[in-house]
């Protein structure tokens, strides 16, 4: 198919192919969450679970790509559907308006391949983990803050997080230093790569490790967990 000529070489016909028969729910539509959905779609996976509670407003609009003057006040989930929508029909959006919690994770995250999380809550990070690792889901951890990101891939029974997130009381730090337009397209991009070689099943995946980015000076580090 023509839509995805430019993923051969990178990805086999079969592999591409394979993507349409796959689901991956992002919890949270807004800085890395919309990028996330826009890539995934573009790759052709088939089924995309968008989940988040909240509207677009005005401060969202210096970096969240699914915001723009028309979405303000709009749902991000359904914002998230309708742009799918346009960018390609042959993914299917299951757009779910409300926040992810105790109550709801098993029925929202049960039945996909993978998970990411495009949070900016610890403690909700915490429930996707407990969740992911009951159902057997691999999990992809993105943070953003200011010129700083964080990826991280955790399997079910590794608990990655609670090596990341030792004081589980601690804040995340991107309300103090901001979010500028790039950081979240950077760690987003970073983060479908590592589920498109988990969906392929190839390629060194950053399990047990954790990738840190520093923009600002440059660094790009790997540390061991």
């Amino acid at each position: 198919m023509k839509r995805y000529e430019r993923n051969m070489k990178t990805l086999s016909e079969e592999e591409n192919q394979q993507l349409r028969n796959h689901k991956v729910c992002v919890i949270g539509c807004g800085g890395l969450g919309g990028y996330i959905i826009e890539m995934l779609g573009r790759l052709g996976i088939g089924y995309i679970t968008a989940v988040d509670g909240d509207v677009f407003d005005a401060s969202n609009l210096n970096r969240q790509i699914l915001s723009n003057e028309a979405t303000l006040g709009k749902s991000k989930a359904e914002t998230a559907k309708a742009r799918m929508a346009l960018v390609n029909s042959d993914v299917y959006v299951n757009a779910i308006v409300g926040k992810l919690n105790k109550e709801n994770a098993e029925e929202i995250l049960q039945g996909h391949d993978i998970i990411i999380d495009a949070l900016d809550n610890i403690e909700t990070r915490f429930i996707l983990q407990e969740t992911a690792e009951k159902f057997n889901i691999p999990l992809v951890h993105g943070a953003i803050a200011g010129w700083y990101g964080q990826v991280t891939t955790i399997l079910p029974g590794d608990r990655t997080l609670d090596v990341i997130y030792a004081k589980k009381d601690i804040r995340g730090v991107e309300k103090e230093l901001g979010n500028p337009s790039f950081t979240p397209a950077l760690v987003a991009s970073i983060e479908v790569s590592e589920v498109l070689k988990l969906l392929i099943g190839r390629g060194e995946i950053l399990r047990r490790k954790i990738l840190f980015i520093n923009t600002l000076e440059l660094e790009y580090n790997i540390v061991e967990l």
